[in-house]
């Protein structure tokens, strides 16, 4: 018997057989088993995750001579010309090769015939996207409304591209792209069956390479077995993959968090002795600095896909995070240029240059900045850097005022409740430990009016009209509560709604913010320091990233 590839050998031939898609499954074996049959099914997802093996195992359920079950006997006549691909009542279509309307036409035909051998008829119409709004609109009256005996069963790997009017008569199930720990479990298990020496780090870059496609797998594990000459070893999937070896990329990234441009250059010399894939070493590249990201935000973070939790976590510990994601962002953009570098190589030296020119290292020397207490002297340092040796130094003033952005200050004076009045409870309220609603209503309220009686103080407030919806009676004892507790004396609160004549203290807090932008902006941009740093970077203020300093 001549040799049948992996792919088709280890076609799932039942719904147990298969590998993922635990989602779709559940609502198709329920459905069969409850007999809940519709009559048109669309399958969607990228290539190679089981779109047409799950319609060819459903037209086995359909059509198995024991039943409509979602167990086929996989032993009976029907079972077995589908297996084969032969049972009549089973026309299978490639929509890409047959776009026109006269070819829908002529499928459909036969439609309102009974079938010659199964229980049902069943249309499987692959990449269903590719035809013509033409067959579309053929299809659409037959879809809607077919005979008993007729099930639908479409795929495609684009479902955007189908008439809504298509979607809304099917019903329709989204495969996912597997997982490598699935994909990789699936290939031990067939590696294991064909008795096929293996590694298992192997088998995780086969997993990895197959972007999600179970067959992709399959079939790189085929080319693998042959490669590696009866044997799916680390080294030859390695070589075959175009892959790198992980000291190669250590090194490239000590280059890197050193700025030691001499060891990068060196490190990717030895590395083209390899003739690898410089798409494939980028991508593994930014796959190290993706692991090092995640361990530095999760330190319990383990992948076992790669097996490298004690490189990683030193990696995390010395590189500071800003230069792993500007090494990322740039290495992306990378590989969307490196298609249109000179040659492969120069695309993958010019990349990783470009990360050690633009590695964080300050802004050439300036005189200490007194633009408010936070601010640092930063140098530039390094050869390489755009420094002094190709621009000359801004001129800055020798004497620089020793001003001061204005500051918003949280350091308030304890009112007394003698001293209350009604033009300072703005400063009463920011001394209140109110939360909620009632924070809202003192915020939005004026003091009209205090009075004493029998020595209770009696404050009547004003809750601006536009706030009226926040206000409850039952607001006010809870308003006079706290006023009390903070002067161990009984105080009541009366509120009533009406326009505010004079400022809330919400409406002071905001001007005083405003009035303080203001002030913060104006002076940050008369500043003589800023000025000498726009002329010297050609560069321009965004306002909106001013603001005042809070002591």
């Amino acid at each position: 018997m001549s040799y049948q590839v992996l792919a088709r050998k280890w076609r799932p031939k039942s719904f147990r057989e298969m590998a993922g898609q635990e989602h779709v499954l559940k609502a198709l074996i329920n459905a069969l088993d409850h007999n809940r049959l519709h009559h048109a099914y669309l399958f969607t997802g990228t290539r190679g995750v089981g779109k047409t093996t799950i319609a060819r195992i459903l037209a086995k359920c359909f059509n198995c001579e024991r039943g409509v079950s979602s167990e086929p006997c996989g032993t009976c006549s029907s079972c077995i010309e589908i297996n084969e691909g032969r049972f009549i009542d089973l026309i299978e279509v490639d929509a890409a090769s047959r776009t026109k309307v006269e070819d829908t036409r002529e499928l459909l035909e036969n439609v309102q015939y009974a079938p010659s051998r199964g229980r049902y008829k069943v249309y499987l119409i692959d990449e269903v996207h590719m035809l013509s709004m033409n067959s579309f609109n053929a299809l659409l009256k037959t879809l809607e409304e077919p005979p008993a005996h007729v099930k639908f069963l479409l795929a495609t790997t684009d479902p955007q591209k189908l008439p809504v009017t298509i979607l809304s008569r099917c019903l329709q199930f989204n495969l996912k792209n597997l997982g490598s720990e699935r994909i990789v479990a699936h290939l031990k298990h067939v590696l294991q069956q064909e008795m096929i020496e293996y590694e298992e780090s192997a088998l995780w870059q086969l997993g990895r390479s197959s972007d999600g496609s179970m067959r992709d797998a399959l079939s790189l594990t085929d080319q693998a077995i042959g490669f590696g000459n009866g044997k799916v070893l680390d080294n030859e999937v390695r070589q075959m993959l175009g892959s790198i070896h992980q000291p190669y990329l250590l090194k490239l990234l000590e280059a890197l968090r050193t700025a030691n441009t001499k060891e990068l250059l060196e490190t990717i010399a030895l590395l083209s002795e390899h003739n690898p894939d410089y798409q494939q070493a980028l991508s593994e590249l930014l796959s190290l600095l993706h692991r090092i990201a995640l361990t530095q935000a999760l330190p319990d973070y383990r992948d076992p896909a790669y097996g490298d939790e004690e490189i990683l976590v030193p990696l995390a510990k010395q590189m500071p995070a800003e230069d792993i994601q500007l090494f990322y962002q740039m290495g992306i953009h990378g590989q969307r240029d490196l298609p249109f570098a000179p040659d492969p190589r120069a695309g993958f030296e010019m990349t990783l240059l470009r990360m050690i020119a633009f590695k964080p290292q300050g802004i050439p020397s300036l005189p200490p900045t007194t633009l408010g207490h936070r601010s640092k002297t930063t140098q530039m340092s390094g050869e390489s850097q755009l420094g002094k040796k190709l621009y000359p130094a801004p001129t800055v003033p020798d004497k620089v005022p020793d001003k001061k952005l204005p500051v918003e200050s949280d350091n308030i004076t304890q009112l007394r409740l003698e001293d209350l009045s009604t033009d300072n409870w703005h400063l009463l309220f920011q001394q209140l430990s109110l939360t909620g609603v009632i924070h809202n209503i003192a915020n939005h309220s004026i003091l009209d009016s205090i009075q004493t009686h029998q020595e209770i103080y009696q404050l009547h407030l004003t809750l601006d009209e536009k706030q009226a919806a926040l206000f409850n009676p039952g607001h006010q004892d809870r308003i006079s509560h706290v006023i009390s507790q903070k002067f161990s004396r009984p105080v009541q609160v009366t509120i009533s709604v009406g326009a505010a004549h004079r400022e809330t203290p919400a409406a002071i807090q905001q001007r005083m913010q405003q009035e303080r932008l203001a002030a913060a902006q104006q002076q940050f941009k008369t500043d003589p320091q800023v000025q000498s740093l726009i002329d010297y970077f050609e560069g321009r203020i965004l306002e909106s990233s001013i603001q005042p300093l809070r002591h």
